[in-house]
């Protein structure tokens, strides 16, 4: 399998990388912000490969990314958008470039990323968007999270809308939102927080989704959590 995982060098897209390295057939390409991080990834495991990519300012690196990706991949066969941020902030205190950044990070860049990828995905691949329970239409909603659920409803959104114009080149694209999981992320937003899950184990059921979910749904935007949120 040839997979991108774009966001992976910490929390849960780390812990993705790292289960699907385990197999060895598995050629990974790893995308971040922490070149420190993306070199550990590389020098560790003969099967992985990164770029350093800042999806808050993607259009002025896609070129460079689109060089690197044909470099490594003639076809790709998992996109996993793991990449996020988050800042808790009452919405009438939330200045927009703090918006626009959850949002450049959360919604274009992957955006982006996909239309990039895209070309290089054949019949029977995968596209696996990761969003929030926070973004998931009719769930509960949180002080201090509008603009950050806001950002996660658009990928949301747009993986179910994706679903159906990919259809006839063959490419599912479905999306998970994620309920509370215990990240640096999350740490940082909700000091003293515990949340009911950690990145190893939820990083598992979405490694597993990434390689098996397309046979059973497709434009699907899954709740993953086990409470509320």
């Amino acid at each position: 399998m040839n997979i991108i995982i774009n966001g992976g060098t910490r929390g849960i897209g780390k812990e993705v990388a790292l289960i699907l390295a385990e197999d060895i057939n598995n050629r990974l390409l790893v995308t971040g912000r922490n070149v420190t991080e993306l070199k550990n990834l590389s020098e560790n495991h003969k099967n992985i490969r990164t770029i350093s990519v800042d999806l808050a300012v993607f259009d002025s690196q896609s070129e460079t990314f689109k060089s690197g990706v044909n470099e490594i991949f003639n076809s790709i066969d998992i996109l996993i958008n793991v990449a996020g941020y988050l800042y808790a902030k009452d919405f009438m205190e939330t200045e927009n470039s703090e918006s626009r950044k959850m949002m450049e990070i959360n919604y274009f860049g992957p955006a982006s990323v996909i239309r990039v990828v895209k070309p290089l995905m054949a019949k029977g691949s995968h596209i696996v968007n990761i969003s929030s329970m926070g973004g998931f239409q009719g769930s509960a909603k949180f002080k201090g999270l509008s603009c950050y659920s806001a950002s996660k409803a658009a990928i949301a959104c747009l993986s179910e809308c994706l679903a159906t114009e990919f259809a006839n080149s063959g490419i599912s694209v479905n999306c998970l939102a994620l309920g509370a999981v215990q990240t640096e992320m999350l740490a940082k937003a909700f000091p003293g927080y515990k949340a009911p899950i950690d990145a190893k184990k939820m990083a598992e059921f979405i490694s597993d989704f990434a390689l098996n979910g397309h046979k059973f749904m497709n434009g699907k935007v899954i709740p993953v959590a086990i409470n509320n949120p």
